[in-house]
């Protein structure tokens, strides 16, 4: 598809799959819409737009049981601070149930170099563990550290050990919705006294990832990766626009690689018959969504525009946005059965994927409340399409929570005895997809 990126830009291709052929009065049509980012000078990209990153740091009390999570938060915090290129506004914030600021101070940002990176890992030195969790407190006091910066690339760290005890649910709903589109974030857990539905709902209002730490000894190795693919971000706030003809209805846009994230709610409205869906910012890397379209039915031998996806980035104040690349969704219809009928290869993929996630989510809770017919359906449905699309990774994580009989046909035992740990990295990674095996 056209590529309308400037030279000095990551160039970025959309591709679109679908089957665009329907039956007579056929009205629902599903795509995958491939997004690709590469060629951009990450260095150079960086340096100039400007990053800024909030490290949040759980120091509430129970994070000195045992005493090693106290010190591997230590230890991946200063990793972190270690890996932030020169130039990277950056800030370290101490959270219990209230927000403090450990590094710079005084309500500001620092600025990344030898100096700085010494003095902040200096200061994590007086991090200790004592009082309660009030998630919420953080990310407020995050958001106006990173409000203050120009910087394109906004983005924030958070580690918690914990559930949220101290702070309503909706006070965290609340302020995850003002910080939502003012920065992204990556959640950790530590250890397994944390909340995954908490976890990971951060994540996904933030547009970041989320994954469980069990031993706190692999912190490190953790931080480093995320604080390194942060200084891989180029470009921020990109949006996929979908524009549809009169008469077309959007279904739901989801992202389904590399994880399932439903974007059809977070939608904002772009002029006539057209909205934008969030994706947060981009390095060199590729990602898909599932558009699903329903048009008004139609006789044999009619097409149709079904809907047209841009990749956009915003404009400066009073600027239009710049179009980095596009791609059409079509509708055909047809009274040729074989082609009407036939499912595309990477919708048909993705469209098991999202079903293989929820297949684990909707076990794992069956399992939890007791239900073990249900439980074993779902883990075992789970299990037969971690096989069949080749996702190795999860059935893996399926193989320490049942005893599997046969793959292919699904079948299960629950297992009597299952580690919190890997009950909770498979529900925290239930949402990772594998890519469709491409021919």
């Amino acid at each position: 598809m056209a590529n309308f990126a400037k030279p000095s830009a990551p160039r970025f291709n959309v591709e679109v799959y679908q089957n665009e052929y329907l039956p007579e009065g056929g009205r629902d049509v599903h795509a995958i819409v491939t997004v690709t980012s590469t060629g951009g000078a990450t260095a150079t990209r960086t340096s100039v737009q400007g990053a800024a990153v909030v490290i949040m740091v759980d120091c509430s009390g129970s994070m000195e049981y045992p005493p090693d999570k106290m010190r591997g938060a230590r230890e991946a915090t200063a990793a972190a601070i270690d890996t932030l290129r020169d130039g990277t506004s950056f800030a370290v914030i101490a959270g219990t149930h209230v927000a403090k600021e450990v590094y710079p101070g005084q309500g500001r940002l620092a600025t990344a170099d030898a100096a700085t990176r010494a003095q902040a890992k200096e200061a994590l030195r007086g991090l200790s563990s004592g009082g309660g969790t009030a998630i919420g407190t953080w990310l407020r006091l995050a958001d106006g550290l990173l409000r203050q910066s120009t910087a394109s690339i906004r983005h924030g760290i958070l580690l918690t050990d914990g559930r949220n005890e101290h702070e309503d649910p909706e006070v965290l709903r609340a302020t995850l919705d003002a910080c939502a589109g003012r920065f992204t974030c990556d959640a950790r857990g530590v250890g397994t006294d944390w909340e995954v539905r908490e976890v990971t709902g951060i994540a996904s209002a933030l547009l970041g990832t989320a994954d469980i730490v069990a031993d706190p000894a692999h912190l490190s190795e953790d931080f480093t990766h995320m604080m390194e693919n942060v200084m891989g971000k180029e470009v921020a706030d990109v949006a996929l626009r979908l524009w549809t003809p009169v008469g077309v209805e959007i279904q739901y846009v989801k992202q389904v690689a590399p994880t399932v994230q439903d974007l059809t709610d977070r939608r904002t409205e772009a002029g006539p018959r057209a909205g934008d869906y969030p994706t947060g910012s981009w390095g060199d890397e590729s990602r898909e969504y599932h558009v699903c379209v329903r048009v008004p039915g139609a006789a044999v031998g009619q097409e149709m525009l079904a809907a047209r996806a841009t990749l956009i980035m915003p404009g400066a104040p009073g600027e239009a946005p710049t179009v980095l690349s596009q791609g059409l969704v079509r509708a055909v219809w047809t009274n040729d059965l074989a082609a009407s009928t036939a499912i595309n290869a990477q919708v048909a993929h993705y469209t098991g994927q999202a079903e293989l996630a929820q297949a684990i989510q909707q076990g794992l809770e069956a399992r939890k409340l007791g239900d073990v017919g249900g439980a074993t359906a779902k883990l075992g449905r789970a299990v037969q399409l971690a096989s069949s699309s080749g996702n190795a990774d999860t059935a893996k994580l399926l193989a320490k929570v049942v005893d599997v009989v046969d793959a292919a046909a699904g079948t299960v035992r629950l297992k009597a005895k299952v580690a919190d740990a890997d009950e909770m990295t498979l529900e925290t990674r239930s949402t990772q997809t594998v890519r469709v095996k491409k021919a």
